[in-house]
This record gives C-alpha cells, structure tokens and sequence, in this order.
C-alpha cells in the first residue's frame, strides 16, 4: 500500500510542476521600454533593440515610461515611425515630463497615460542655442506632429438623432503645441505655444487616463495580471549609440582629414596618420556592425582617399583624380550614415540623407580648415606646443647661406685642360667651358691635362693627369 501511495504523490508533484510551467508560459508580458533622457542617437539604438526583444517574447504591450524634456528632432521621428508602425500595440506612461520630442513620441502611441502634475506639449524646433529654429523646420514639424495625430483616426459618436465625427486627438491641438500663432478658443492663445497638465490633457483627448504607477497603467489596458520585463541596455548599445550620434560622427570625420593632412605635411608614417585610422574605424564600426555601412561603401571611402592622395603625390595639377577623390570619399561617409541598400533609396526619409550628406559635407569643410588653422598654430608658431617638431630656421643669404648650382656634377670623369695654376683652386676648360676647380693633390700649372673626379660643395675636384 505505501508504494502506490509514493507514486501518487510522486505524479501530483509531476502535475504540479507542468501546470506551473505551462502557467508561466500562458502569462501575458508588458514589455517596459524607460526613457528617461534627452532624445538622441542612443534613445533610437535603446528602441529598436526594445522592440526586437518585444517581439521575440511575444510581448502583449510595449510600454514607454517616458520623462524627457525633449531632444533631437531626427531621432525622435524614428522612434515616432517606429511606434506607429509597431504590430504591438505600444502605449505610453509619462512620468513627468514630454516635452518638445518627447510630445511627438507619446502622440505617436495607442494610449496616453500620465501622472498627476505632468505635462505634455512645447514642440517647438529650437536650435543648439535654444532659440526657435527657422520657419521651414518648424513647418515640417507641424505636418508630422498633424499627421501623427491624424494616424489615430476618428470617433463616431451617436447622441440621440446626432451624429459626431470627431478626431481621437485634435491635429490642431498637436500644432499649436508646435506653433505660437495657431488659436484654439478656450485652449491656446496667440503667441503662446501649447503645454498641457496632465488634466488639461484629459480634457482634450490628450490623455487617456490619470495615473500613478506602471501598475495603474496595466489595469487600464486590460493587463493587470501581466509580467512586466523591462529593457536592460548592453554596454554596447551606449557605446553604439554615443559613436553614431551625429556630434561625435562629425568631430570622427575632423579627426580622419586632419590626421591625413598632417601626414602628408610630414615625411614617413607617425601619430598623424594613427589618428586618422583610428578615427575611420572608430566612424565606420558601428555603422558597419549596425548594418548600415556596407563593404562597397567601406571602399568607396578608401579608394577616395587613395585618389586624392595620388593626385597630390603624383599627378601635377589638380584634375581628374583628385575631383573623384573627394567626390568618392563624401559618398562613402554619407551613405554609411544612412539605411539603404546597396543603391536603393526608397527606404530612407529625405531629410535623412540630407542630414547625412550636410553632416558629411561641413565636417570635410570644418576639418580642411581647422588642420590648416592648427598647423599654424601648433607647428608654423615658434611658441607653439609641438613648435620643436618643426624646423623654423630661415636660411638666408646675409648669414651666409647661397644657392648651389648642381648642373656640373656631371661632368665627373671627363677631361680637361688647366686654363690657370690651380694652387689648389683655379679655373679649367672641359668640353670648351670655363669652370671653377679645386686640385685635390698638389698645384696644378697653367696647360696641363686635368681630370674631374669628383664635384663636392659645388666645386669640381680635379687632379693631374700624366701626359702618357
């Protein structure tokens, strides 16, 4: 009897154990992506890994827990298409602040959460400076932060014999918090530009619930039994991300033309040219690990710099190569920057592979003229800091110095006659010529036969030869 008894107990943990895991596996997962800084080349890298690792748990929701003042307009339109574009449904919880591009990522999403005494709006493009950008970008981040709004579509509400189309979220309500001048009666004003509280934002369509935890957020979309996992960045993807962020890219690019300028202002190969190739593989790495800079394109750049440095080596004039040169070399940093493939372009945005092809272009230009400012400072000063690696010594002609004329060194190993008494210098004549010359041993008389044997500090050296 005990043994039966054992094997029941044995087959109920079994079940036990299975229905545990099987549990496990049916539980629904929230997948949390924080974005707690400013937008940039490192909050895209965060997100397109977070949603990778959304899909591959098969994640229910993606929640962005979100508290940025804003950051750069690039970016966040990536992570905006990304969100719109998403299979899973991403829903966002601001936890304090959504300000300027983080206004635009939280439109973006299915649903809006917010935390008392948040606030969401204040989308102006502004420049490095802080100040409001030109017109013609803040035109282009009216009609996205619209048509973001306008992607949620529209409400039909049926009150008694009435019907209302209303949009979900107010297109003109997401421009004004883009443009002063748009006047909404009872919400914006002229000459303010748009920044709800988390009330205001209730009100309005713009938020679909107050709340004060992740918690609150997961009862609201149905999923408060849900697992939530949240994104955890590798080391790699800060450092991809610090590495693709168009500042350092730029500052890579100053450092690859530089370093190639000092190189060939100095003989053989020195810390100039270990520069310039740490910076190339410091630009193209993570452009290449990321799939976006391709082999091609990787040689592009090399056979770039090959033709430019051939041009000034080689080929006299400016010409041909060195014009292919430059081209070649701006195509293969613009086209790493950018995610096409091969030559198809009908993936990448415009504004993109203009951005890329600006960054490209004003960091050669900043390079060429900061390594010739710095030569001269740096090297060309007599006081500078690496003013000893230079040779600032003039020589000139009041100190002694004067110009040799090297065209008789060929005349080594012909003979001539002594025109005067070379005691030891004096004057021949070899081949019907008149030239200076020094005997090398003894006096030479007027009239007899002398040999060149040698041209040394610009003298010829002659000395006696037999009459036999």
């Amino acid at each position: 009897m005990k043994i039966p008894k054992l094997i029941l107990t044995t087959l109920t943990l079994i079940c036990a154990v299975v229905t545990m895991a099987a549990s496990d596996d049916t539980t629904s997962v929230v997948y949390r992506l924080p974005i707690f800084s400013n937008i940039n080349s490192t909050t895209w890298i965060h997100t397109q890994r977070g949603f990778e690792e959304a899909e591959e748990i098969n994640a229910e929701a993606i929640l962005v827990h979100l508290n940025t003042y804003g950051g750069e307009v690039v970016f966040a339109d990536s992570i905006r298409t990304k969100i719109l574009n998403s299979r899973i449904p991403v829903y966002v919880f601001i936890d304090n602040n959504a300000a300027s591009a983080g206004a635009l990522i939280s439109i973006a999403a299915k649903k809006i959460y917010m935390r008392p005494g948040s606030n969401i709006g204040a989308a102006t493009v502004v420049d490095a400076t802080g100040e409001a950008a030109p017109d013609k970008y803040q035109s282009y981040m009216r009609a996205t932060i619209r048509a973001t709004a306008e992607a949620h579509g529209m409400d039909t509400i049926v009150s008694g014999n009435d019907t209302i189309v209303k949009w979900k979220r107010d297109p003109r309500i997401a421009e004004a918090m883009v443009d002063e001048r748009v006047i909404i009666p009872g919400i914006s004003e002229e000459g303010q530009v748009l920044t709800f509280t988390a009330k205001e934002a209730f009100e309005n369509g713009y938020c679909d619930a107050i709340v004060s935890s992740v918690d609150e957020v997961k009862e609201q979309i149905g999923l408060s039994d849900a697992k939530v996992v949240s994104f955890k960045p590798s080391f790699y993807d800060n450092v991809k991300g610090f590495l693709t962020s168009p500042v350092l890219s730029g500052i890579l690019i100053l450092l690859i033309i530089g370093g190639i300028y000092f190189e060939m202002q100095s003989p053989g190969i020195g810390f100039p040219l270990v520069v310039a190739i740490c910076a190339a593989v410091l630009y193209f790495a993570p452009l290449y690990l990321d799939g976006l800079a391709e082999n091609w394109e990787i040689l592009i750049f090399i056979i770039g710099i090959a033709l430019i440095a051939l041009e000034i080596f080689v080929i006299p004039g400016f010409g041909v190569a060195g014009i292919s040169g430059i081209i070649l070399t701006i195509t293969g940093l613009t086209l790493s920057l950018v995610d096409n493939v091969i030559f198809d372009f009908s993936g990448v945005h415009p504004e993109k592979f203009f951005t890329a092809l600006l960054t490209v272009i004003l960091s050669l230009a900043g390079g060429v003229i900061l390594a010739i400012y710095l030569s001269n400072k740096l090297v060309g000063s007599k006081t500078g800091p690496f003013a000893r690696i230079a040779l600032h010594t003039s020589q000139e002609i009041d100190k002694g110095y004067v110009g040799v004329d090297t065209s008789i060194s060929h005349l080594v190993g012909r003979t001539g006659e002594a025109v005067t008494d070379l005691r030891p210098a004096g004057t021949v004549m070899i081949d019907g010529e008149l030239y200076d010359a020094r005997a090398t041993e003894g006096f030479i008389e007027k009239g007899e036969i002398v040999k060149a044997i040698k041209y040394q500090y610009g003298q010829l050296n002659v000395r006696r030869v037999s009459k036999q």
